[in-house]
């Protein structure tokens, strides 16, 4: 038989799953972390769980990593059942928890040799430093590296086995925005050597930079799947108008003066849908010139005065508000 593929069996062995996640349900007493959560992820791709914080992104992490059994469901990693073959899943897979505790008296180079003498095949550590951008602190001790580098090590321990998939939980949490973009870099580099990698965020602007797909979760259910811009684009609106009405703040959500407005913002030529945030009017629409016009020219007809005003294009967390409710950073 000839082991050659043509294109397009290389094209379809390329966007095979390599994970299969089918109904995992996940309780701790009358608590349900996950209920019902299945998807496939794709060989090559940076698959995103977005969310809130409680969102349930972790516990399925940790069910696809084979760290927590899940009350039902099954999850199957590169070919192998994670509740019946999980020492093949760990040969296969790098782990970056959400919070990594490290040897802190051990020396940079130290901790990654021990960590590789944990499999039977690894990566030389060198080539290892200079991508995670450690190499000049091989020889300080973990205890003296920043929030940046002690991510950017946690990384590099997840793949001194040469994995095929990576699973990195938050790995920018807490990060300053210099540190946070260093890391997306290093993520794009292993999508770009061909790895798969399973990213939870509760940040917008990272899963939009980042992912081929994003799964959106909420209190322990996937609400969407799809590519960043095409659930941006079924919310039917690209832009958004933000500004605030101080004569209307602080007033009843009933009140004349405040429904009143409500009827003109939703009366604003292109306006698709309108939010109302705290203080804040959003209104989202695809004809953006348009819709500000007429609403500049609406609030001089009826005299109401708005502040802040400012326009945007539509984003994830938009996308997220409309479908729950809630803000993505609410926990």
């Amino acid at each position: 038989m000839n082991d050659a593929l043509s294109g397009n069996e290389r094209r379809q062995n390329d966007q095979a799953a390599v994970i299969r996640v089918e109904g995992l349900v996940k309780r701790y007493g009358a608590f349900t972390a996950a209920s019902g959560i299945s998807f496939e992820v794709r060989r090559g791709e940076v698959f995103g769980l977005l969310g809130p914080n409680g969102a349930g992104k972790t516990t399925t992490l940790e069910m696809i990593e084979g760290l927590r059994r899940p009350d039902s469901g099954t999850v199957i990693v590169a070919g192998y059942d994670t509740q019946t073959e999980l020492k093949k899943v760990k040969m296969v897979i790098g782990v970056q928890l959400q919070s990594t505790s490290l040897f802190d008296q051990l020396k940079v180079q130290e901790i990654i040799r021990m960590y590789a003498s944990f499999y039977p095949n690894s990566v030389p550590i060198r080539p290892l430093l200079q991508d995670m951008i450690l190499e000049e602190k091989k020889n300080d001790r973990v205890k003296h590296l920043s929030g940046g580098q002690r991510q950017r090590l946690a990384i590099a321990l997840a793949l001194v086995n040469d994995p095929q998939i990576i699973f990195l939980d938050e790995p920018t949490t807490g990060l300053d925005p210099g540190a946070r973009r260093t890391l997306w870099d290093i993520i794009a580099k292993l999508k770009a050597r061909g790895k798969t990698i399973m990213l939870s965020t509760h940040y917008m602007d990272e899963a939009h930079y980042l992912c081929d797909r994003v799964c959106l979760m909420d209190r322990g259910r996937v609400i969407a799947l799809d590519t960043p811009d095409h659930l941006v684009r079924n919310m039917r609106s690209d832009s958004a108008v933000e500004f605030r009405l101080p004569s209307l703040e602080g007033a009843p959500e009933n009140s004349p003066e405040k429904e009143q407005a409500l009827r003109l913002l939703q009366s604003v030529s292109g306006v698709k849908q309108l939010e109302v945030r705290g203080e804040w009017y959003v209104l989202y629409t695809d004809r953006m010139q348009e819709t500000l016009t007429n609403w500049i020219e609406t609030a001089r007809e009826n005299s109401l005065a708005f502040a802040d005003l400012r326009t945007r294009s539509a984003t994830l967390e938009d996308v997220f508000l409309h479908m729950t409710g809630r803000s993505l950073r609410e926990g």
